[in-house]
């Protein structure tokens, strides 16, 4: 693992490294905050997940979570949304490809030598942030904004118990049933529904898998609202399902990180209640 930079932040170390990544078969760089601690201390882990076009950067220069995770003591981990570099496949959408690798294992060509962001969020990079950083592994909480809100409710419900907490602002809940989804979906798995169901939160919890509860952010001013997000198919399914759903409606907030920052604080914080435990 390569430091890429350090800098000091709200009573703690924000830092951006970079390794190789043996799941995308690239240099992956990430962002990970660590707060102030006692020597050999253990701090429970915050994933945040990042939308379309994004990398690390996004939420570590925007998302203001610094403060909140230094008072709960928490230690915040931002990945990128795709794999990058000489070699690699993409597309000039804009909403496919590079920057949009929407947290699965592509097995259609010419994306799936690299594009493996399930393997990497699930698996590689967790290996790594739990080798490298004061983490406890047993205290894991998970977040994304949009593309990243898909990611963190499938990766979450197709790992029971692995997280103690979930959350999401504006996220993509079935994306086998919206544009950015069905493109995504069919351009990285193929033209086969079925095989799309692993990575469709509704659906996932359709076929019976489980979280304790939700936190979801939407704001109802977000351009994307009603063609892509669907948050009502959420409400639906976790209502027939029994999973206690706390859905916020935030009136007149769009869909940037003006909006996702303005909550970060009350996530983190609910996030830190069930970490703490």
């Amino acid at each position: 693992m390569e430091t890429v930079s350090t800098t000091r932040a709200h009573g703690g170390t924000q830092g951006v490294y970079r390794h190789a990544s043996a799941a995308t078969g690239t240099d992956m760089t990430f962002s990970v905050f660590v707060p102030d601690h006692a020597p050999g201390a253990r701090l429970p882990v915050l994933w945040f997940l990042s939308g379309l076009t994004c990398t690390h950067a996004n939420v570590t220069d925007k998302g203001e979570y610094r403060r909140a995770c230094a008072e709960v003591g928490i230690v915040f981990v931002a990945p990128d949304t795709s794999p990058r570099g000489e070699g690699v496949a993409d597309d000039p959408a804009w909403d496919f490809g590079q920057g949009a690798g929407f947290y699965v294992d592509a097995t259609e060509a010419p994306w799936a030598p690299h594009f493996r962001m399930r393997t990497y969020i699930e698996d590689d990079l967790p290996a790594l942030v739990a080798e490298a950083f004061p983490v406890d592994m047993a205290r894991q909480g998970i977040t994304g904004h949009s593309m990243g809100g898909h990611g963190a409710l499938t990766i979450a419900l197709r790992n029971p118990g692995r997280f103690r907490s979930v959350s999401a602002f504006a996220p993509i809940v079935a994306p086998a049933h919206v544009p950015w989804g069905e493109k995504a979906l069919g351009g990285y798995l193929g033209q086969d529904r079925a095989a799309w169901r692993r990575h469709d939160a509704c659906a996932l919890i359709e076929d019976g898998a489980r979280v304790d509860e939700l936190l979801v952010d939407q704001g109802e001013a977000d351009a994307f609202l009603a063609e892509q997000l669907r948050p009502e198919l959420l409400r639906a399914a976790c209502e027939a399902a029994g999973i206690p759903l706390t859905l916020r409606m935030q009136p007149g907030y769009d869909h940037g990180y003006s909006f996702a920052s303005t909550f970060m604080a009350d996530h983190v914080a609910w996030h830190g209640a069930r970490l703490g435990r």
